[in-house]
């Protein structure tokens, strides 16, 4: 009997997908049989090496330059995956940011940067992409832990900006829901990556809080999306799914 993967026939558009849990996540729903586009803005080395090795290994990958602070930029990724592939049946918001600073020293420009990738174009991407989507579609938010703890000074508008996903995803999940398409938002712990490396002061005191001593990788985070992504979670919508080894415990 042929084994079918899970997400042929299926395309994906990942905003900010070249590099730590975003490619994580294009080489996961690629190995499941997506044809996946992805968005970068500045790391266009590593993102045409994953759009390579993801086609090298029999998958279809398709890397976009795309700033997530500007509308035009994801309201043209979104025409480009549906122009390479026919159409886009789910939709990963992974693009973010991190600025993190006192309260007296926080600038504007970091706030409205923030909130301009972290909420915004999850917005943005969102409406966009739910033009396309057919029923059974899926928009997959990723959020944070910080949603519901933020346990150290500086990070206010960083957890401001993640708990506004668990709003946004439920109203969306109310508006899309009639029409077959489900959106959730998975909300990471301290995870390994170039933005959060787990060998650093900051990580060790991060470890203390948490109920695994541990960071997460890349690929434990990706398995959840592959899971929301797939046909077993066509009941799970409006949802936020936390893994972040006990932070918030």
């Amino acid at each position: 009997m042929t084994h079918i993967p899970p997400l042929s026939g299926k395309t994906v558009l990942v905003q900010g997908g070249s590099r730590g849990i975003g490619a994580a996540i294009v080489k996961r729903l690629a190995e499941q049989g997506a044809a996946v586009a992805f968005t970068f803005v500045s790391s266009e080395e590593k993102a045409r090496q994953l759009q390579a090795s993801v086609v090298a290994s029999g998958g279809k990958a398709l890397a976009i330059k795309a700033d997530s602070a500007h509308e035009q930029d994801i309201r043209d990724a979104v025409q480009k995956t549906v122009d390479a592939f026919g159409g886009l049946d789910i939709l990963v918001n992974n693009a973010g940011v991190l600025a993190i600073a006192p309260l007296d020293e926080f600038s504007l420009d970091d706030f409205d940067r923030t909130l301009a990738i972290n909420v915004r174009s999850v917005f943005i991407a969102s409406q966009a992409a739910a033009r396309h989507m057919k029923e059974g579609g899926r928009i997959i938010n990723i959020g944070s832990t910080n949603a519901d703890r933020m346990p150290f000074a500086g990070g206010s508008v960083y957890a401001m900006s993640k708990s506004a996903l668990v709003g946004l995803t439920k109203g969306l999940a109310r508006d899309l829901g009639p029409r077959g398409i489900t959106v959730n938002n998975v909300q990471p712990g301290p995870v390994d990556t170039d933005m959060n490396p787990a060998n650093t002061d900051f990580a060790n005191t991060l470890l203390g809080l948490m109920a695994v001593p541990r960071y997460g990788t890349s690929e434990e985070i990706a398995a959840m999306v592959a899971y929301l992504a797939g046909p077993e979670a066509g009941y799970v919508t409006g949802a936020s799914l936390t893994i972040d080894g006990g932070f918030g415990a």
